[in-house]
């Protein structure tokens, strides 16, 4: 485990590093370019990709959070999946709390209920920097379906395994925000491979290559007592769906990532050790603000993934764009996929928890400024 301190690059090496990644950003998908699921409902955001090259086309499986459209005054829409139908809770304003712009506490139990509802979505995107179409809800996406699914399925990661593609995804409901498994060899249908993470654990990522002869993850355990910082893990497995052998890998220590830490995109492999692009995000100060969010990078090694090698000196992407300060939730930067372009990444991120960003990133410059440990 590796409770990192971390060195410090000079200011304006990386004032100018953000610079120009902030010149490469490009908004990519908005809430208004895809249609609701449903004609009663909304689309108020659209972000969170996973990320793949299918024969040299980058597809997108996107999350798409929805809001019902009918308004009833001192009244709140809370929506939920039932039994293949969407359901709307309404409840008194006056019974309810916000926790922030995305939950809602309800004053006499305690418990809490999202004020959206997601599934994903499949956008085509050509050479990845456009998009092409965008499938129907009902071919190539993916809706809730069962219990743990209720309140939603969020946040996709997809990694290529062999000839089959695998992604894991945050299943939220009334038992916490779990993370479940489904694979897909066309992106035309999924098999469910049911809970891997159980509450509440989010961020999963799979490893392309088998580590040690076992496949490998890195999630993020979220606890209620906190005993530690912010701390990303990783775990292995013999066939995917069983998950042992923990070990905590990182914790958060900068001030930007105080509040949460936790993988990004799955880990692509270089020369030297798997290279994870991971999020942070800095605790809030006020009741109601969620927090900001940016991103760095670990080196890990190849056969110890839970060893880091070399960390970037300061988060690389950070929100700098109108698209990334404002919206549903504001300076957010979010990656959840990367494609590997030759010597370059496109890294593929959600953006004020409301639209979809690509950013094209040298990998040469991402590793020339990570310091040994």
């Amino acid at each position: 485990m590796n409770h990192l301190r971390g060195n410090h690059a000079k200011p304006w090496e990386t004032a100018a590093f953000m610079e120009s990644n902030a010149s490469r950003k490009h908004l990519l998908l908005r809430p208004e370019d895809v249609p609701a699921s449903h004609v009663d409902f909304d689309v108020v955001g659209v972000f969170n990709p996973g990320a793949v090259d299918v024969d040299g086309e980058v597809l997108l499986l996107v999350r798409v959070a929805e809001q019902p459209r009918e308004r009833r005054p001192e009244w709140i829409g809370l929506p939920r999946w039932l039994d293949g139908n969407v359901v709307v809770d309404w409840v008194r304003e006056a019974d309810v709390e916000y926790v922030d712009p995305r939950v809602v506490r309800i004053k006499a139990t305690g418990l809490v209920r999202l004020t959206f509802l997601s599934h994903l979505r499949l956008v085509r995107c050509g050479d990845g920097f456009s998009v092409g179409t965008i499938d129907p809800v009902d071919a190539g996406g993916l809706i809730p379906r069962h219990e743990w699914e209720e309140y939603g399925v969020e946040d996709p990661r997809i990694t290529k395994i062999g000839d089959r593609y695998w992604i894991t995804y945050v299943a939220v409901s009334r038992h916490g925000a779990a993370t479940a498994l489904a694979s897909t060899d066309d992106f035309r249908g999924y098999e469910r491979h049911g809970i891997i993470f159980p509450p509440e654990n989010k961020d999963v990522v799979l490893f392309p290559d088998s580590v040690g002869g076992r496949y490998a993850a890195l999630h993020r355990p979220n606890g209620a007592t906190p005993f530690t910082t912010p701390e990303m893990w990783v775990a292995f497995s013999e066939d995917l769906l069983h998950w042992g052998g923990h070990e905590p890998l990182y914790a958060g220590h900068g001030q930007w990532e105080s509040g949460r830490v936790g993988a990004g995109a799955p880990p692509i492999r270089v020369a030297d050790g798997w290279l994870e692009i991971y999020h942070g995000n800095r605790r809030p100060k006020r009741p109601g603000d969620v927090g900001r969010y940016e991103a760095a990078a670990l080196l890990l090694d190849l056969q110890r993934p839970a060893h880091v090698l070399r960390q970037s000196n300061q988060p690389f992407l950070t929100p700098t764009e109108p698209f990334e300060c404002a919206g549903f939730v504001p300076d957010v930067v979010f990656p959840t996929g990367i494609v590997r372009r030759g010597d370059s990444m496109l890294i593929y991120y959600g953006a004020s928890d409301t639209n979809t960003g690509v950013v094209s990133v040298s990998l040469d410059e991402i590793l020339s400024r990570m310091s040994p440990l």
